[in-house]
């Protein structure tokens, strides 16, 4: 019989040949200390640097890791979606490539799942002590507004809904992952969204972080096109696009 791994780390990629391999060596180092079972699943969102060629050489020596690419460059939503689809753990979490939430935070996701929630996320606001580079006050303010309004507009009560560090059951990533449609920045909310309309128990758990200022969000450009995304999500559930039944990838199901 094949081996499953317990967890699966995705980490979506755009152009990061230069910090992926840090990135990559601080990822597997957790594995191995602290012994988990676990895979890397690197998605290559159309990068035009060398960030697939590091991916691979890096796997040479690091069995734990694989890389998946992408058609091209669709986003992160799409890159998490893939990421997450093609995973085979029994928890499957993903992180921020810059690792802004330091990986070894994962254990905290990794406990909520095991106390019950089929979901974790990570959450800058809940203690914001654990921040240990904070954001300009301007991207504050712009981050904290955005939450506000998706917080109304979507129903969620979540302080961080942004913070790309997440943990899923597999039958909660599987099922709410097949249902996402939002594919760049804006697939947060939507996940949380289907999430919560799905009843699935979803938890905060407040994690360290550090504001890496080579982010690439635009909190004006990108702003903008997450607002129409939230009509997006809103029109989705109108329309009964996420009550339709799916077929879950489970352990014992079909896709393992």
């Amino acid at each position: 019989m094949p081996h499953y791994p317990k967890y699966s780390i995705v980490i979506p990629a755009f152009n990061e040949g230069a910090r992926i391999p840090a990135t990559l060596q601080s990822v597997v180092t957790c594995i191995r200390a602290n012994a988990w079972s676990a895979e890397v699943i690197v998605v290559n969102d159309g990068s035009t640097d060398a960030t697939a060629k590091v991916v691979r050489d890096f796997a040479r020596q690091a069995p734990e890791v694989r890389l998946v690419e992408n058609p091209g460059n669709r986003g992160k939503g799409y890159s998490v979606r893939s990421g997450i689809l093609q995973a085979s753990g029994d928890v499957v979490m993903f992180t921020d490539s810059d690792l802004s939430a330091p990986i070894e935070e994962a254990e905290r996701l990794f406990a909520a799942i095991a106390a019950g929630a089929d979901i974790a996320i990570g959450s800058r606001w809940l203690e914001r002590g654990r921040q240990t580079h904070r954001q300009p006050l301007y991207r504050q303010f712009f981050g904290r507004c955005f939450n506000a309004v998706t917080r109304a507009v979507m129903g969620l009560h979540f302080a961080d809904t942004q913070c790309g560090f997440k943990a899923f059951t597999r039958a909660a990533a599987q099922t709410v992952f097949q249902l996402q449609t939002i594919e760049r920045w804006g697939f947060d909310p939507e996940i949380l969204f289907i999430a919560l309309k799905r009843g699935f128990t979803v938890v905060e758990v407040p994690v360290s972080w550090a504001h890496d200022e080579r982010t690439r969000m635009s909190y004006l450009k990108d702003g903008m096109q997450m607002l129409k995304e939230l009509a997006i999500i809103r029109w989705n559930a109108l329309t009964g696009h996420y009550s339709r039944q799916i077929k879950a990838a489970l352990r014992t199901g079909e896709t393992r």
